[in-house]
């Protein structure tokens, strides 16, 4: 009974999903070939919260089959974001980067080249720190400067209470419930992944792309979690993205939904 129970709960917030993000049209490629965009997806934060990614949450993005989101973390970083962004600009691929605070106010023109590019910036706090080891107080601060750190950089509204991109992923994925009641009451959306790469342990660029390539095959869809911190994603990102294109993927780019509505 309980079994059927979470499933129950797991289809209904699943048709949920369904309800508040709908696909909008995906920007052309000017070079014929080239992985792209399939589709953009608007998600809108509903008043009950939004909490993606089964590796933390029981529900995810509604994606299709063998359609992927590219996300990556702790950036931006320099020469190593330089080396990711590169490669998507070949691809014509647009991923979500959620940026440390403190990292894109040491690149601040890099941060401002990454959104000019039509990526999205979200939020990872300004410092990293990881929240269950913090106080709430100390926790939210932590949070708050960083998104403000960044839209004040990209000049892109937001406010003390909410950022202009209200995308956010907890450090190492250590949530509070505390924490997950203040950006609920907010719609600040909390994006977990559905697969990783575990790149943050030493490896090649070969082993890496090779467990990469098997996790996201095992599952057939969803949101990828890289870092682009480590050389060795870097390396790794254009043989990633080849590979996307000869089996089958579709990238989809995700955005804030309000954000949609106000340019239309």
């Amino acid at each position: 009974m309980i079994v059927r129970s979470t499933a129950v709960a797991v289809v209904a917030a699943l048709t949920a999903l369904s309800a508040w993000a709908a696909p909008a049209e995906a920007g052309s490629c000017p070079r014929e070939g080239m992985l792209g965009v399939e589709r953009v997806l608007p998600v809108e934060i509903p008043a009950e919260g939004l909490m993606v990614g089964t590796k933390s949450h029981p529900t995810t993005l509604p994606l299709g089959p063998r359609e992927i989101v590219l996300t990556f973390d702790d950036g931006p970083s320099g020469l190593v974001t330089d080396a990711v962004l590169a490669a998507l600009e070949v691809e014509c691929v647009k991923a979500t980067f959620f940026v440390v605070g403190q990292m894109a106010a040491a690149h601040p023109d890099q941060l401002r080249r990454m959104a000019a590019a039509g990526h999205t910036i979200a939020h990872h706090s300004m410092t990293h720190v990881i929240m269950n080891t913090v106080s709430h107080a100390q926790g939210l601060a932590d949070v708050e400067k960083g998104w403000q750190t960044v839209d004040r950089i990209l000049a892109d509204g937001g406010s003390a209470q909410r950022p202009a991109t209200p995308f956010f992923r907890y450090p190492g994925f250590a949530r509070t419930k505390a924490l997950d009641a203040v950006f609920t009451e907010r719609r600040i959306g909390m994006f977990g992944a559905d697969f990783w790469g575990s790149d943050w342990n030493p490896t090649t660029s070969e082993a890496l792309l090779k467990q990469v390539l098997g996790r996201i095959e095992e599952r057939g869809s969803g949101i990828l979690l890289l870092h682009d911190i480590h050389a060795h994603t870097a390396a790794m990102v254009p043989a990633l993205l080849s590979e996307l294109k000869v089996r089958g993927w579709k990238v989809v780019h995700i955005v804030p939904a309000e954000r949609v509505a106000r340019t239309e």
